[in-house]
C-alpha cells in the first residue's frame, strides 16, 4: 500500500493530521452529514440496531460531502462495487463456481438500493456462499495432497486468475486446485531434485541421496502445511475483516486511495507514517506454533533489559503482575499485540531459553524507532566527493515532541555531508511511497529560497500554493535527484518542484502518477451517545484534493517523467497508478509564478549520460532484463510435466544468474560512511557493521553510480 500525502483543508494553512476529527468539518459539510444520520438512527431507537448500518450510513454521508469527485451512488455504481467486490473475494477463481456468481448476480444493480434502504442482503449472500467454499476447499487440499501426483501427464496451469472463467462444476473447479497445488509441489520438488543435484556434483561426503519418492513426499507435506497455514489465515477473518473489504470495495469506487480503517488498522498506519511503535524491541518470527525472537533492536527496552536474546521461545505473555497468556499455538498477530503496549507499562514474558530452562523476563514498554524507515547518507568517491542521501518515506509524527521528520532529519543529513566537503547531493527517493504534503513542502526549502512548491485544488475548484516561506537554503549545489516507478506523491512532489525550477537533475524512470491528496475523518464524533458501545467505528481516508506542478500540470497518472532517463527492468511493463482501479483523471491548472535556475547545461547533462548508458554493459543487461519480464509477465502459464517443468525452471536460472553481474562492486566507485555517523556508532559495533554492509551495496548500484556521473557533469 502506498503512503498517502495527508493535509487538512484549512483556507489558511495545510496541517498533518492524525486524525482529522470530523466535528471540526466545516458546517456545511458537518450538518448535512450529522443532520442524515440522526434521522437513520431513530429507526434503530426501539429495536436492536446494526452497527454495520450505521458505519455504511456514516461512510456514505462523509464520502458524498467531501470526497473530491463524489458519485452518484446509481445502477452504474452498483454494477461497478458488484464486480469489484466479486474480484477482491477470489481473485483467482479458485474458490467461487459460476453458480455462485449467478446467485449474487441478481443484485448487481441492486446494490445501490441496498445502501439507501441500509439493506445487505447481497454482503449476507456472499459472505455465507465465500466461508462455505473456504471450508470445502480446505478439505480438498488435505484430500489432493494425500496421495502423489502424476508427474507425467502434459497439461498446464494457469497461474493468472484475470484469465480463467470460473468453473461450472465441483469437478471442474477441484482439477483447477489439482492443478495449483501441483504446481507449488513441483516448485518445491524441483528446488530438492536441484539442490540434491549441486549436492552429488560437489561428491560432497555429508551428502546422503534421497529418491525421488522419498523427495516427493516431503514436497507434498511442505505444499500442505503451508496450505494449512493458508487457511488457518482465512478462517482467522471475522465478520468485521469481511465487512472492511465490502465497504472498501464501496470506497475503491471513488479512487484507489479512499480507504476505511477499522482501529486496529488506523494504528498500523499511524506507525508507518510516524517511523515507531511502542513495545519492546524484538523481532520475532513463528515456526510450528512457537514465537521465537530472532534479533533484539540495539538500543530498545528489551536490549536495555538484558536478559531477552535472538533463539528464546516466548511461551506466555503477562501485563504487569496479572495472569500470564500461554500464547504457543497461538496466531503471530494476536500474540504481538500482548506483547506490545503503552510506553512505561510492563509485560512480562515467560521465555525459554536454548538449553531447556524458563524464565520470566519483566520489561518496560518503550517508544520504538524503526530506523531502516528514516533518511541516511553516505560519502560517494567518484572523481569528485559526492554526498548520498537516502530517503525510504516522507515520516511525520506530530504527536510527540523530538519525534522524527524528514525534512529536519534530511536537514540534518545534509550538514553531516558538507562538513566533509562533498561537491554534490543525490537524493534518493526511489521506491518512496510518499508521506506527508507538509515534509515535503520544507524538504523542497532546504534546496531553493522562498517560493511556490506545490498546488493544491480542492473539491470546490479553489487553488491553493504551498510556499516554501523560509529564505534560507541548506544546499546550493550541484543536485540530483533519483525516482523510479515505485516513486509516489509526495516524493514526485519535491522532484517536480526541482525540475520545473531547474534546480537540478531528475534521473531514473517514470514515477509512479499519484497526485491526489487524502485527509482522516474520524467516524466516532457521528455517532450519537446512546449508541457509544458501537465505537469506535473507525477512520475513513478520502482523496479531498488534487495536487498539481507548479507549472501547471498534474502527476497524476503522468507522474515525472526524469531528465535522464535510464533502462529500468519494468519499461516493457505498465506500472502506476493507471493500473490501479478507478483512478482519478489527469488534468491541468494555471501555472503558479516562480523563477527557474539557469546553471544546469542539461542538454551536456543528458548527453553524457546517453552516452555512457549506451556502452554501459550493465545498463545493457538491464535492458535485456526488461524485455526478457515482459515475455515471463505475459506467458503467465506453467507445464506440469516434472521433464519440462524443470527444464523451463533450469533455463530460467540461467537468465536470473546472469544478473548477478549487476551486484559487483564498480570499479573507481566507492561509498563510505561520514565521518559523523563513525563517531557515533564507534561503540554500538551492530549497528556500524549493519551501516557498512548498507554502503557496500550503494557502491554496487549502478544506478547510484550513474547519479554520480551526472554530479560530476554538472559543474
Amino acid at each position: 500500500m502506498l503512503l498517502t500525502d495527508i493535509i487538512r483543508y484549512n483556507p489558511y494553512q495545510y496541517l498533518l493530521i492524525f486524525p482529522l476529527n470530523l466535528l471540526t468539518m466545516h458546517k456545511k459539510i458537518i450538518k448535512p452529514a450529522l443532520l442524515l444520520f440522526v434521522i437513520s438512527l431513530c429507526s434503530f431507537t426501539f429495536y436492536q440496531f446494526d452497527k454495520n448500518q450505521i458505519l455504511q450510513d456514516i461512510l456514505m454521508s462523509v464520502l458524498n460531502q467531501a470526497h473530491y469527485s463524489p458519485l452518484k451512488v446509481d445502477d452504474d455504481f452498483s454494477e461497478k462495487a458488484y464486480n469489484l467486490y466479486l474480484k477482491r473475494i477470489d481473485m483467482s477463481k479458485k474458490f467461487l463456481l459460476q453458480s455462485d456468481v449467478d446467485a449474487l448476480s441478481k443484485y448487481k444493480k441492486s446494490i445501490d438500493d441496498e445502501i439507501t434502504n441500509g439493506t445487505f442482503d447481497f454482503y449476507k449472500l456472499s459472505t455465507e456462499i465465500i466461508a462455505k467454499r473456504i471450508k470445502e476447499k480446505e478439505d480438498w487440499a488435505k484430500e489432493i495432497l494425500a496421495t502423489p501426483f502424476n508427474y507425467s501427464l502434459d497439461e498446464e496451469y494457469e497461474t493468472d486468475g484475470e484469465k480463467l472463467k470460473y468453473a461450472t462444476s465441483e469437478q471442474e473447479l477441484k482439477a483447477e486446485w489439482t492443478k495449483m497445488l501441483k504446481y507449488q509441489t513441483l516448485s518445491r520438488l524441483d528446488e530438492m531434485l536441484t539442490g540434491q543435484e549441486k549436492a552429488k556434483a560437489k561428491k560432497d561426503s555429508v551428502f546422503t541421496e534421497k529418491t525421488f519418492d522419498s523427495l516427493e513426499v516431503d514436497a507434498r507435506r511442505k505444499t500442505l502445511k503451508a496450505n494449512i497455514d493458508w487457511f488457518k489465515r482465512l478462517n482467522k477473518i471475522n465478520n468485521k475483516d469481511r465487512f472492511s473489504t465490502y465497504v472498501n470495495t464501496i470506497t475503491g469506487l471513488y479512487d484507489p486511495h479512499t480507504e476505511y480503517f477499522a482501529p486496529k488498522e488506523k494504528k498500523k498506519f499511524d506507525q508507518s507514517m510516524s517511523g515507531q511503535f511502542e513495545g519492546i524491541g524484538a523481532r520475532l518470527q513463528a515456526k510450528d506454533g512457537i514465537l521465537k525472537v530472532s534479533e533484539v533492536i540495539v538500543g530498545s527496552p528489551s536490549f536495555k533489559q538484558g536478559e531477552l536474546k535472538a533463539g528464546d521461545e516466548i511461551h506466555k505473555v503477562a501485563q504487569g503482575a496479572k495472569e500470564a497468556v500461554d500464547i504457543t499455538n497461538m496466531e503471530m498477530d494476536d500474540a504481538i499485540d500482548l506483547i506490545k503496549g503503552k510506553k512505561g507499562t510492563e509485560v512480562r514474558l515467560t521465555v525459554k531459553k536454548p538449553d531447556g530452562s524458563f524464565k520470566v523476563i519483566p520489561i518496560i514498554r518503550d517508544v520504538i524507532e524503526m530506523d531502516e524507515t528514516y533518511a541516511k547518507s553516505a560519502i560517494l568517491n567518484n572523481k569528485k566527493k559526492i554526498g548520498y542521501i537516502y530517503l525510504p518515506m516522507f515520516y511525520a509524527d506530530f504527536t510527540r515532541n523530538g519525534a522524527h521528520r524528514c525534512s529536519a532529519d534530511m536537514k540534518k543529513e545534509i550538514e553531516k555531508l558538507k562538513d566533509q566537503g562533498v561537491e554534490g547531493i543525490i537524493v534518493d527517493l526511489r521506491d518512496n511511497g510518499g508521506g506527508s504534503l507538509q515534509e515535503v513542502v520544507e524538504m523542497a526549502g532546504l534546496f531553493i529560497p522562498r517560493g511556490p512548491v506545490v498546488q493544491v485544488k480542492d473539491k470546490a475548484g479553489r487553488v491553493y500554493v504551498m510556499d516554501d516561506k523560509n529564505a534560507d537554503v541548506t544546499w546550493d549545489g550541484p543536485l540530483a535527484i533519483m525516482v523510479n516507478h515505485g516513486s509516489a506523491s509526495a516524493s514526485e512532489i519535491l522532484a517536480a518542484a526541482i525540475q520545473d525550477y531547474k534546480r537540478g537533475v531528475i534521473i531514473g524512470t517514470q514515477s509512479f502518477g499519484k497526485g491526489t491528496v487524502q485527509s482522516f475523518y474520524n467516524l466516532d464524533p457521528a455517532v450519537l451517545p446512546q449508541f457509544d458501545t458501537i465505537k469506535p467505528l473507525g477512520e475513513v481516508k478520502i482523496t479531498n484534493q488534487k495536487f498539481y506542478r507548479i507549472n501547471g500540470g498534474a502527476t497524476q497518472l503522468k507522474g515525472v517523467m526524469p531528465d535522464v532517463v535510464l533502462p529500468d527492468p519494468y519499461a516493457y511493463i505498465e506500472v502506476g497508478e493507471k493500473e490501479l482501479d478507478y483512478p482519478m483523471p489527469w488534468d491541468e491548472i494555471m501555472k503558479a509564478t516562480y523563477d527557474e535556475y539557469t546553471a544546469i547545461n542539461y542538454p551536456k547533462v543528458k548527453k553524457g549520460s546517453a552516452e555512457r548508458v549506451k556502452t554501459s554493459a550493465a545498463f545493457k543487461l538491464i535492458d535485456t532484463q526488461s524485455k526478457e519480464l515482459k515475455a515471463k509477465k505475459d506467458d503467465t502459464k506453467y507445464n506440469l510435466k516434472l521433464e519440462k517443468y524443470r527444464a523451463e525452471q533450469k533455463e530460467l536460472r540461467e537468465q536470473y544468474k546472469k544478473y548477478d553481474e549487476l551486484k559487483v562492486d564498480i570499479k573507481t566507485f566507492t561509498a563510505d560512511l561520514p565521518n559523523y555517523d563513525k563517531e557515533v556508532l564507534k561503540n554500538d559495533t551492530i549497528k556500524l557493521n549493519k551501516e557498512i554492509k548498507w554502503t557496500k551495496n550503494v557502491q554496487k548500484d549502478n544506478y547510484i553510480f550513474e547519479a554520480s556521473n551526472v554530479i560530476n557533469d554538472m559543474k
